[in-house]
């Protein structure tokens, strides 16, 4: 099984759990479309760049059905896919009180003494996929371009609505009832966005994949 890490430190794996999140966006790296050519020992940092970068031109600069073949082949070859069960990604600290969590662990021979010792205690890259007990079902993927979410899509990434002065008289954040506010979801998720993969990614404006997904009760 895989395992898929939402961030924490702005709320969007407890969103995931409470269900108000069911759609997450992951960048497209354009490399996955194209083989390296010429590859020998010794290619230099500079040269590996350019070849990365001429991925990228050759992607953002093609269109109609050379464009089409590109993003089929990238939703062919998609980490995840569609039906397919995910683990969500918890430090082993943090399902401490979770019976799932126990049963699993003697399920799969992990000793409950042992779990202290583990790179996963603390750090949730590291976790097993297979003791993880929450999970989502993949529904249906997409490729768009970032900047084509909509606001329902906004609400499906985690942001949320507030009462206040904003357009419509609400206000939105993506941490619930924390600030920053803004006056769009759009500008709440654009801020999100750039917190999460970089500043600059939502002006950047990247091709995503769009997965959605529902949790596995």
């Amino acid at each position: 099984m895989k395992k898929i890490m939402f961030n924490n430190k702005y709320g969007l794996t407890q969103a995931v759990l409470e269900g108000r999140k069911t759609q997450t966006r992951r960048i497209l790296n354009p490399t996955m479309l194209f083989e390296r050519l010429n590859t020998y020992e010794g290619w230099t940092k500079e040269s590996i760049a350019d070849w990365k970068e001429s991925c990228k031109d050759r992607l953002y600069k093609a269109e109609g059905e050379e464009l089409k073949e590109m993003l089929d082949y990238a939703l062919e070859h998609s980490l995840y896919k569609v039906g397919e069960n995910v683990a969500i990604a918890q430090r082993y600290i943090d399902l401490v009180n979770n019976d799932e969590f126990y049963r699993l662990c003697g399920i799969h021979g992990m000793p409950l003494e042992c779990i202290k010792y583990e790179k996963g205690c603390k750090n949730k890259m590291f976790v097993k996929a297979d003791l993880m007990p929450n999970r989502i079902r993949i529904t249906n993927i997409r490729i768009e371009r970032l900047q084509d979410i909509s606001e329902e899509d906004c609400f499906a990434e985690g942001v949320v609505q507030q009462h206040g002065e904003g357009t419509n008289g609400e206000i939105y954040s993506y941490i619930p009832y924390e600030k920053p506010l803004y006056s769009t979801p759009r500008e709440a998720y654009a801020a999100l966005i750039d917190k999460i993969s970089g500043k600059g990614t939502w002006a950047s404006n990247p091709y995503v994949f769009v997965y959605e997904f529902e949790l596995i009760k």
